[in-house]
Order: structure tokens, then C-alpha cells, then sequence
């Protein structure tokens, strides 16, 4: 019996898990998340005009035993890709434990990572952002109760998780400081240290959207140092906040680059062959891959399937399942008004072809957020087992 251990239990990890499950027989496929629910992250900004509310977005693993998908609950801390093992702590007893694999899928997703930025172990407590649960809520509880400032977003250089969020959350911030009838006591700014929003497709629209909200935009621009209440660009300019929205650079968990297997994020030999270059045996997908594309939900999707495939032709199964780097996208832009009805923007990206061909709606519409509601709900029913309320 075959052995497969899948590092993180988000969409890439539970896609992976699933499709083996169904593909693969005579396959023992256990999955290692650090917690015992996941939490979906392409909705996440709505929790600050609480349009979405956690209870729709969290699932737990116990529907997927049905599959016969083991589930392990602890924090990864070493591998060995020479000798096949993988080595975690257990979280709830502390108790530490290894697991001999004969296929291991890297799906942990990235780590925030703010140890480059001068002041951030010191003021790290000051930033919040739409990525992170608990941040979030901070967020939120900070735009709905301040009256007056500054609120700083930053977006670092890509790749980084979910190309459209600082936008979203410069949008909402807007939404909120509107509704509550504050906006005209607040300045809000967008650092983005790319030379335009993420992603390009949208940069236009986004840019447009910003001047009619009074929003200021400024590009390539990297924050180096936080204080206080001010932040500091590589190249000098200083910005006064209130509220901080900064999101950190995103690297791959440091047991990926100790084992040898990448640096910042997790080395593959092409974006359909998601092998490590050294190891037959390991193979990485999401957010944590060295891929040439968006690190977003619907990627890290369809890595996971491109990693299922290879297991599946490595073991000698001719059946495959269909995908390709393609994809339609939304993008939240609040609402101009201040009404807590959020208005989205649809975009598509066919990374099947070179150049990517990119497209998009340049209207922005309710009916964009409700759709984007409905696919995340249909991933999350499909990967875990269950719909939500």
C-alpha cells in the first residue's frame, strides 16, 4: 500500500487528498494540518463589512473520513526527503512524531514573513490584515470604532497570496469609513511596492475606482520600516497611520527551505510537472510552489490536480483528471456610496497561452460578488463534504 503524506489541509492539500482518494486504490493518504478546521481565505475581506460571516467559511475534516483520508493534527517541523520521513510535533499533547511516506505533497501554503522590515518585531502589534482570522477582526474592529486618521494598505512585491486583496481591503476600508459617515475625516493610502495594482489586468479599473473614492495610490514604493504610527519606503518617503493594513513579503515555511527543496517558495520542474527537481517523490502545489502564476485559490486548485496526475501516472494509472491553468476571477471593490452591499469586478486569466491572455468586465456589479460567493461555497462543499448554511 502506497503511502502518501500531504503537508496542509487547505484547498491544494484537500485537492490533492480527494482526487487520490477517488483515483488511486490501495493508497493510505494521510493529511497534516496544524489545525483541526480550515478556514477559507477568498471571502475573508467581506468579514469587515460583515457581509461574511465565519460559520460560512470554516470546515472541519470529519466528513472527509469517509474517503478514508486520515487527518493529522500537529505542526511540521522537519522533513527528510533523502529518507522519506517527515517529522511534526503533535499540537495538542506536544508530543513529537515522524511519518515514513513514499509520496509527499507540500501544501502548506506561505508564511507572512515582516523579519526584513526595520521595527517590525518592536510595532508588530500595530498592523493588521484581511489574510489572517484573528488580524481581520482587529481590522475591523479599527475601522468601525476610530474617527478620524490615516489608513496605510500595503501590497509587497508579488508573487504573494491572493493578488487582489490589498485592493479589496483599501475598497472596504472605504465602504465602511463611508457608511459610518467618517470618510471625509480620513486619508486613506495605498503603497504597493509593484509598479501597478496586482493583478495587472485590473490595474485600470482599480486606479479609476481610487480616484473617484479620493484615494491616493502610490507605486513602487517597498516598506523597509514601521514605527509607531509611521511607516518608511526604500526610498525615503515617510507616511503618518492610524490604521495599518501592511502585508508582509510570503515565503515558503523555513522546513522547506532546510530540507533543501526551495527558496523563497518551493522548487518544481514546470507548472504541469510539480516534482521536486531532486526528488521524484515530492512534489509541491498552492501558494507554497515556485509557479509562475497568481498564488490564489483557483491555482492552487489546479496545481493540486496537475500533483494528482503525476501520482497517478507514477503509479501506473492511466485515468487522469482534466484541468489547465485557467481561470475566471473576481475582485472586490466595495461600494463608492458607502452602502454594505459590495460591488466586485470579474477578470479572466488564460495562462495556458504566452503571453497569459487576460480579460475582464470593466463594470463593476453586485452580481460579481454574489458569483464569487457561490464558487468559493461549491470548492469548500466539494473538498470537505458539506455545505454550510
Amino acid at each position: 500500500m502506497k503511502r502518501i503524506v500531504i503537508v496542509g489541509g487547505g484547498i491544494g492539500g484537500m485537492g490533492v487528498a480527494t482526487t487520490l482518494s477517488q483515483k488511486l486504490k490501495n493508497a493510505e493518504i494521510t493529511v497534516i494540518n496544524k489545525d483541526d478546521y480550515y478556514i477559507s481565505g477568498p471571502s475573508r475581506p467581506l468579514i469587515l463589512t460583515g457581509e461574511q460571516k465565519y460559520s460560512r467559511i470554516i470546515r472541519g475534516y470529519e466528513e472527509v473520513g469517509k474517503n478514508g483520508i486520515k487527518i493529522v493534527v500537529g505542526n511540521v517541523y522537519k522533513i527528510d526527503p533523502a529518507n522519506r520521513k517527515v517529522y511534526l510535533s503533535d499540537t495538542t499533547f506536544n508530543s513529537k512524531k515522524e511519518l515514513d511516506y513514499d509520496y509527499l505533497v507540500l501544501a502548506p501554503g506561505i508564511i507572512f514573513d515582516g523579519s526584513s522590515i526595520n521595527g517590525y518585531e518592536k510595532f508588530w502589534w500595530k498592523n493588521t490584515t484581511v489574510y489572517d482570522p484573528g488580524r481581520v477582526n482587529v481590522l475591523k474592529q479599527r475601522l468601525w470604532t476610530a474617527e478620524s486618521g490615516t489608513v496605510v494598505v500595503y501590497a509587497p512585491k508579488a508573487p504573494y497570496r491572493c493578488a487582489p486583496a490589498p485592493t479589496e481591503t483599501t475598497m472596504l476600508a472605504h465602504t465602511v469609513l463611508s457608511h459610518r459617515g467618517v470618510r471625509g475625516k480620513f486619508k486613506i493610502i495605498h503603497i504597493d511596492a509593484n509598479d501597478k495594482t496586482q493583478p495587472p489586468v485590473i490595474a485600470d479599473i482599480v486606479k479609476q475606482t481610487y480616484e473617484k473614492a479620493g484615494i491616493q495610490l502610490v507605486t513602487n514604493q517597498e516598506i523597509v520600516e514601521i514605527g509607531e504610527n509611521y511607516v518608511v519606503t526604500k526610498s525615503g518617503e515617510k507616511y503618518d497611520y492610524t490604521i495599518l493594513a501592511m502585508l508582509e513579503p510570503n515565503r515558503a515555511p523555513k522546513f522547506v527551505e532546510e530540507a533543501g527543496l526551495g527558496s523563497p517558495f518551493a522548487e518544481v520542474r514546470s507548472p504541469q510537472d510539480l516534482r521536486n527537481p531532486k526528488y521524484d517523490d515530492v512534489l509541491a502545489v498552492g501558494d507554497v510552489a515556485k509557479l509562475p502564476f497568481p498564488k490564489n485559490q483557483e491555482i492552487a486548485f489546479e496545481s493540486s490536480q496537475f500533483a494528482a496526475n503525476k501520482i497517478l501516472e507514477m503509479e501506473g494509472v492511466s485515468e487522469k483528471v482534466p484541468v489547465q491553468y485557467a481561470f475566471v476571477g473576481w475582485a472586490y471593490l466595495g461600494n463608492l456610496e458607502g452602502k454594505l452591499e459590495t460591488l466586485s469586478l470579474q477578470f479572466q486569466l488564460d495562462l495556458t497561452k504566452q503571453p497569459p491572455a487576460a480579460s475582464k468586465d470593466p463594470q463593476l456589479k453586485r452580481d460579481y460578488t454574489i458569483q464569487k460567493d457561490n464558487w468559493e461555497q461549491a470548492y469548500l462543499s466539494r473538498l470537505f463534504g458539506y455545505k454550510s448554511d
